[in-house]
């Protein structure tokens, strides 16, 4: 009797042994996190690329999309952080007021900024395209669609985020042939003239989607002259679009924009939108897991030299859309929703609130 009751005495401690050892971490997969600033189709292939980065670099990823703004994407990563995860990739929504939870992030694991920067933190890298430079890229467009010059109208969900601010700036300075300079910034709220462009206004719509097409819709009434709709963010372009059409002003009003949600690349292929310049979600979230999968295990190496590591932008356009739209499919493995379709599983259960959405 007493010899059973001691080898199995002797089973549970080694037992308990073996579980400790495994939550230990010492054989476990590092757990990393990726944090978007909104919902959004964009974000949807993001994923696709975070997950498929966990895969090859065998690490557990958690893939967050705050459907409300900043106070959603502080408790999310209040969470991650509780949990102890082992890295966070965020896109910051409001850098400027953000910078007690980067502070708190960058204390308590590894952080760093994706898709929008928060330069003034202690992130180790950012990994991204250059925005004022994909400004300047959509001016292009706008250029192409409307060479004889004209009016222009912006749309964005808000510039708080350091990427809209520098999408903006870049469109502006190249529709008035500037000199490049991303730390220049135009005040919206009045008129900005040039010798062939003048730029109306810019309209913020705080990511909510029936507010994006009512101010593309109000500014079509306001200037009958409207030449071209400009969408900064993925879901301004479709919104735009819609408006145009309802207004039966296709051809007459050029819309140009970034992303490539579904409802714009449809636009450019039938020939109602000009063109959308482009980002890589897929490769933003591939990179940012695979970089975090590595400071995880002590390999700083895997950081960018000068802390930025640069995702090219790309214009799409009539002749390049059937291209681009299948490799997208091949890696995404299906066709993604266009952004007011897209919900995170976070808000199942919830009233759905579209205060941030988009990138």
């Amino acid at each position: 009797m007493n010899k059973t009751r001691s080898t199995l005495l002797l089973l549970l401690a080694g037992a308990f042994l073996v579980g400790c050892g495994d939550s230990g971490g010492g054989n476990s997969k590092p757990t990393v996190a990726y944090v978007t600033n909104g919902i959004a189709s964009f974000w949807l292939i993001a994923e696709k690329g975070a997950e498929a980065a966990a895969k090859d670099s065998d690490v557990n990823v958690e893939v967050k999309m705050p459907p409300k703004g900043v106070a959603d994407q502080k408790r999310m990563v209040q969470e991650l952080l509780t949990a102890g995860v082992d890295g966070i990739a965020i896109s910051p929504i409001d850098p400027a007021n953000q910078g007690d939870l980067f502070k708190e992030i960058s204390e308590r694991t590894n952080l760093i900024t994706q898709d929008s920067d928060a330069p003034e933190s202690d992130r180790l890298c950012y990994i991204g395209m250059d925005n004022y430079k994909a400004g300047r890229m959509c001016g292009e467009l706008v250029k192409e669609a409307m060479p004889e010059g004209g009016t222009v109208m912006l749309f964005v969900g808000r510039l708080g985020q350091l990427n809209a601010r520098l999408r903006r700036q870049g469109v502006i300075d190249e529709l008035l042939d500037r000199d490049e300079d991303p730390n220049r910034y135009d005040q919206p709220g009045s008129e900005i003239k040039g010798d062939k462009y003048t730029i109306l206004g810019t309209q913020t719509d705080l990511f909510d989607f029936a507010k994006a097409k009512s101010l593309a819709e109000d500014s079509i009434a306001k200037y009958p002259d409207l030449g071209c709709m400009v969408g900064l963010f993925a879901y301004n372009p479709p919104k735009c679009l819609e408006a145009v059409k309802e207004a039966q002003k296709v051809g007459q009003i050029k819309v140009v924009g970034f992303d490539e949600d579904d409802e714009t690349l449809q636009g450019i292929k039938d020939g109602s939108l000009y063109g959308s310049v482009v980002q890589n979600p897929y490769q933003y979230g591939y990179e940012s897991v695979r970089v975090l999968a590595g400071l995880a295990r002590g390999d700083q190496s895997v950081l960018p030299e000068g802390g930025f590591l640069d995702i090219p932008a790309r214009k799409i356009k009539a002749d390049t859309v059937d291209e681009f739209w299948a490799n997208l499919k091949e890696l995404t493995g299906e066709s993604p929703k266009p952004a007011d379709e897209s919900k995170d599983e976070s808000t199942k259960g919830e009233s759905k609130d579209e205060s941030s959405k988009g990138s």
